[in-house]
């Protein structure tokens, strides 16, 4: 029953055929049974364990690995090979693409754990009236129709409308629905509000939700997936993960790379099918099965193997970073996302906020004698901890405000008229709040008043221990005054009270709406002497003046606070006893903005970020909080920048798409705005960061393009997002921000170094093939390079120190290319000289090296027919292991200089040092340590077809590998000028303008 909060209790009850005295019977709640399903969220049917891995190789370049490695594997075999030597390729392979399947898997796993977790927040058992009976049934067995009484504590097991209350007030706990903060007070009235939302249907029991004060009974409306439970659960599963922006570009590069190795292969193959029949090959199909191989080869060197372990390892690092920024990183793709966030939707209570309400400004009447009639406080702190001052209009501190009579009046009613507690967590380092968030806003408030009598206490009270000092102040209050009576809030008088008894004298202290407690008030305490005068019409007028300005301007929450002295003896309260109050004093308080959170700000709008607010309190508060972070600068008037659900709903789509353009603050929201937000944003080709708590959030965390949880939220919200903010900090979202973007900067580093590498690798296994030389490098060869000589360097560059404007510049395009234009020209260039220094080694052992046979380079090319010629030199000197050893240490140092040169995309090494990236230096020692050990350590040399070089040999290798450093610092060079030729260009095309122009 949708309407449920818009009828009355007899139109719900005849909508489902029941007696509010019996319940239903047994025959209809079998018949409700059959219409309306089972009390409890489907289950969902999971992806077999099987699909998940099958799903992590459906990829192009993992499916030419692995041709690549069965390839091999079978070739070896046809060869002869057996043992170690024929698996090892193949088997390195399939260990890197299963180390990659396992990450895949394990992060689609924990996607699906959202879903079970909403689970957790369905009742178990409920007190249920039927055939005139009440029982206690399972939750699951609730039918529409069904009567059920709820009480303190119960976890509302459905959907349910209110029909009869057993106490003064009924509070609901919707928190995990509505992100209220504070409880919800429900009632028995229908709501006549158009396009209610959660918020407004103050009728309405939500299944999950937790009673916190009260007893009723409600009649069921909606059971399983018909609750709004239900509905958050069909939000998720509506929702499909978005593969993330380097991701997608990963992808496409594979697809180009895949297409281009497929191409160069077939194209080597054919250019050799005149030397199939080569006498070296013993025949055509073993010369076609040489160049299968070379082929293969090819392709080995062409994909970079080591890539995804690479891509893995630097976010995996990048989580650790961002882990002792308190972002704690549930996927690793997610890390790169937060680089090119565009927006930012926070939610405020908590995140922008403290979430800790604070009481800010104190009015009292000072004298009724002189103007002004009334006194103003201001109170500083921001948090539960009992540390501020107190200051008076003119900004001075009070040095000790007890003195002040109507200030120890107000400390004495907020801690005796409060029902929450102050406490100390040492394990978290900081002041928790147990009960109502206002209630302990007074509680700090009377301590930062202190004691009177001690001219000491202020410095007294901060030699205690935190956990004594958190309710010093109130204990002594306590202590002093003995509780009598209580009478609790309730919705039509909105106050409260407590009597009190202390040396023999009765007095009652209250606290609630000022409208309710002024009203109430026949005279005021005046602050000058303390004396009690009678509340005339002026001081009324002024009183009410200052809460409309504290309510109004400053958006305060705000109490009255009241006494009455009680007769002598009085031992019990009633509501006729609230009368004749004497007036102590206004306070008004509020969810303070975190101090760090205007700096945040700023930083996004230097770095091209917007942030929208969005939050379900009302319109002129989130209005309020904006204006104090900065959110709303420069702004006087907010119109179009500020809307509410229901105002966006209602805009014209062309009005609609220019509002999401300008959105600053989004108010009154329930949980599908939120995920209709972030789907108009996407369309509009924003990459959105979305920050939730709450179980309604869920859906929005899971559809944005990276949803971030608050570390006090529930497992829900925190299982649907990619990132869990450990203390709930806005300014926290930025410096991951931050960091996202350095991550980002440093895997493109990596990926362009890791190309130019294979660039390198084909471009000497193609020239070699052309020219008709033997090989220059095995596949095994290529296989180490590619993944321990490339792959640690790689990781390494993951360690880059950030660039110092990097939150000065726009957020990147979702579709810039990892590798275009000039960038993709100089790495060719790179790629091809490492290729040639590689292939120049090789030749350079056949024909100039002492210890090498000293050939005429045509006898090199033409190898192949070294059988059926006369040759001064034996033909297994084509054999040799040295010339391929020479070739594969070309082609390890070489790309060690390569990797200093990626310490950064332009800047000269003489302007970034080597040592400023310390893991790049170690790495690269450790690599070259790596390789000495192949060529020198007997058993390993013999695996890898390599022996051990010479001095001399060393020398070629380091001449041949050095000059990429040069090369590379003159395109650099080139990069640097092209920018430096364009800027001025801009400076002086400005400059033609009049001055008043370029002011504007």
């Amino acid at each position: 029953m949708e309407d449920a909060y818009a009828k009355s209790v007899a139109e719900v009850l005849a909508a489902f055929g029941v007696d509010r005295t019996k319940g239903l019977s047994d025959g209809q709640v079998e018949q409700h049974a059959r219409l309306y399903g089972k009390n409890e969220l489907p289950q969902e049917e999971s992806t077999p364990f099987w699909k998940l891995v099958l799903k992590q190789f459906d990829d192009l370049l993992v499916k030419i690995l692995i041709a690549a490695a069965v390839i091999s594997f079978l070739l070896a075999r046809m060869n002869g090979e057996t043992g170690l030597a024929a698996f090892l390729e193949p088997s390195v392979i399939f260990l890197i693409l299963a180390a990659n399947a396992a990450v895949g898997v394990i992060t689609e796993t924990n996607a699906e754990k959202a879903l079970e977790e909403l689970r957790a927040y369905q009742a178990d058992v409920a007190t249920v009236l039927r055939n005139g009976c009440f029982s206690i049934l399972p939750a699951t067995e609730l039918v529409p129709g069904d009567i059920v009484e709820v009480g303190v504590g119960c976890k509302v097991p459905a959907d349910m409308r209110t029909i009869e209350m057993l106490s003064n007030q009924l509070r609901v706990d919707q928190a995990i629905l509505t992100g209220e903060s504070c409880s919800v007070a429900k009632e028995l009235e229908s709501t006549s509000t158009m396009n209610a939302v959660y918020q407004d249907k103050t009728n309405i029991l939500f299944s999950g939700t937790v009673v916190v004060a009260g007893r009723a009974r409600a009649v069921v409306i909606g059971v399983g997936s018909n609750t709004a439970m239900g509905s958050i659960r069909d939000a998720m599963l509506r929702t499909e993960d978005e593969a993330t922006p380097l991701k997608k570009k990963l992808d496409e590069f594979g697809t180009f790379l895949a297409k281009v190795i497929a191409g160069i292969c077939i194209l080597v193959w054919v250019v050799n099918i005149g030397h199939f029949q080569d006498p070296s090959h013993g025949g055509f199909l073993r010369g076609a099965i040489h160049y299968f191989k070379v082929a293969v080869a090819l392709a080995v060197a062409a994909i970079p193997e080591g890539l995804p372990a690479v891509v893995t390892t630097c976010l995996a690092l990048g989580t650790k970073r961002m882990a002792r920024l308190n972002a704690i990183v549930r996927s690793l793709p997610s890390v790169e996302t937060l680089g090119c966030t565009t927006v930012i939707c926070s939610d405020k209570t908590g995140t922008l906020t403290t979430n800790m309400m604070s009481v800010s400004k104190v009015c009292v009447v000072r004298s009724v004698h002189q103007r002004p009639i009334t006194d103003e406080y201001s109170i500083s702190g921001t948090t539960f901890a009992p540390d501020g001052f107190i200051y008076d209009a003119g900004g001075l501190q009070l040095d000790f405000p007890p003195q002040s009579p109507c200030l120890l009046h107000i400390a004495m009613c907020s801690a005796l008229c409060n029902e929450s507690t102050l406490q100390y967590n040492p394990d978290k380092k900081c002041y928790e709040k147990i009960g109502e968030s206002t209630e302990v806003a007074l509680r700090v408030l009377v301590e930062k008043v202190g004691l009177p009598g001690f001219d000491s206490m202020p410095s007294a009270l901060n030699m205690l221990t935190k956990h004594e000092r958190a309710s010093y102040c109130n204990r002594y209050w306590e202590n002093q005054f003995r509780k009598i009576s209580v009478l609790e809030f309730s919705r039509d008088r909105k106050m409260m009270s407590v009597l009190c008894s202390r040396k023999q004298q009765e007095i009652m202290f209250s606290k609630g709406a000022p409208e309710s407690v002024m009203g109430r008030c026949t005279h005021i305490l005046c602050n000058d002497d303390g004396s009690s005068v009678p509340l005339t019409m002026d001081i009324r007028n002024e009183l009410e003046a200052r809460f409309q300005s504290f309510a109004g301007k400053d958006t305060l929450r705000c109490l009255a606070l009241a006494l009455k002295r009680m007769p002598e003896g009085q031992q019990s309260l009633s509501y006729d006893d609230e009368a004749n109050l004497t007036f102590i004093g206004l306070v008004g308080m509020l969810d303070p903005p975190r101090e760090e959170v205007r700096n945040a700000i700023q930083s996004c709008m230097s770095a091209g970020i917007r942030v929208i607010v969005v939050t379900g309190d009302n319109k002129s508060t989130a209005e309020s909080l904006c204006r104090q972070i900065g959110a709303f600068e420069h702004l006087e008037d907010f119109t179009g920048y500020s809307y509410t659900a229901s105002e966006f709903e209602g805009l014209p789509p062309l009005e609609k798409a220019n509002a999401l353009q300008r959105m600053v603050l989004f108010s009154r929201v329930e949980p599908s705005h939120k995920k209709m937000l972030v789907e108009a944003l996407q369309l509009h080709n924003e990459v959105v960061a979305m920050t939730g708590d709450g179980v309604n959030d869920a859906p929005a965390l899971k559809k944005a393009d990276i949803g971030i949880a608050m570390g006090s939220g529930t497992a829900v919200a925190k299982s649907a997002s990619d990132m869990v903010l450990a203390d709930d900090n806005f300014a926290t979202i930025v410096a991951a921000v931050a960091e996202g973007r350095a991550i980002y900067n440093n895997t493109k580093q990596f990926i362009r170094y890791m190309i130019s590498s294979n660039i390198g690798e084909v471009v000497c296994i193609f020239v070699a093939a052309v020219l008709g030389m033997p090989d220059t490098l095995v596949p095994v060869q290529l296989l180490w390079v590619n993944l321990v000589t490339d792959g640690l360097p790689a990781t390494a560059i993951g360690f880059n120190k950030p660039d110092s404007n990097i939150m000065t510049v726009k957020p990147r395009k979702v579709n810039e290319a990892v590798v275009s234009g000039w960038l993709f020209f100089r790495y060719l260039i790179i790629g091809a000289y490492v290729g040639l220094a590689t292939i120049v080694g090789f030749v350079w052992w056949f024909v100039y090296s002492e210890d090498g046979p000293r050939l005429p380079y045509s006898e090199l090319v033409n190898f192949d027919s070294c059988s059926t010629r006369q040759t001064s030199y034996p033909c297994s000197i084509f054999e040799d292991r040295h010339p391929s050893t020479v070739s594969m240490t070309v082609l390890v140092v070489v790309e060690m200089f390569n990797a200093l040169n990626n310490l950064s995309e332009n800047q000269s090494l003489l302007a970034i040092h080597p040592w400023s990236n310390l893991w790049l230096v170690g790495s690269i020692v450790l690599t070259m340590l790596l390789h000495i050990s192949v060529l020198y350590i007997e058993p390993l040399s013999a695996l890898f077809s390599v022996s051990p070089l010479s001095w001399a040999e060393w020398k070629v290798v380091l001449y041949l590998s050095f000059p990429v450093i040069l090369i590379d610092e003159v395109l650099k060079f080139f990069s640097r000028s092209s920018r430096g030729r364009r800027f001025p260009l801009r400076l002086r095309r400005r400059e033609i303008l009049p001055k008043e122009s370029r002011d504007n």
